[in-house]
């Protein structure tokens, strides 16, 4: 799995709209065909993968590295997905109150369950157009 490095490939995939939402996170899918443009932005025929974490949602380093490194590990696992670009976006804080540290096991294990939540709603064989829950 290639991962995103620019702006414009963040730009271009975050261009569409989430094939696949959680409370906390959102998945952007670009599927990548053999227009001259995408060709330019992802140069190989592989799944790509970028990750969005603002400070706005979660405000300290490590617990934004902690939910990055959660999805890297938990994309490998996300069988039968496309050859496309795809962006996981986080869209809403974990509880400060619930996850006290910052880098606590269940912060962790959350995160981790939310995103394999996320990764089956998305190769999922007909993912709904209309209402993304």
């Amino acid at each position: 799995m290639q991962r995103l490095r620019t702006r414009p490939q963040f730009q271009a995939v975050l261009a569409s709209a989430p094939v696949a939402k959680t409370p906390h996170f959102a998945l952007h899918r670009l599927v990548l065909d053999e227009a001259e443009a995408q060709a330019a932005l992802f140069p190989v025929a592989d799944p790509w993968l970028g990750v969005l974490i603002p400070k706005r949602w979660a405000r300290r380093a490590v617990t934004r590295n902690t939910i990055r490194r959660q999805i890297y590990a938990t994309a490998p696992a996300a069988e039968g997905l496309p050859v496309a670009a795809h962006v996981v976006r986080l869209r809403g804080a974990f509880d400060p109150k619930r996850f006290i540290s910052a880098r606590s096991d269940a912060l962790r294990g959350a995160v981790r369950a939310e995103l394999i939540s996320l990764w089956s709603r998305a190769s999922a064989p007909n993912p709904p157009r209309g209402h993304v829950a």
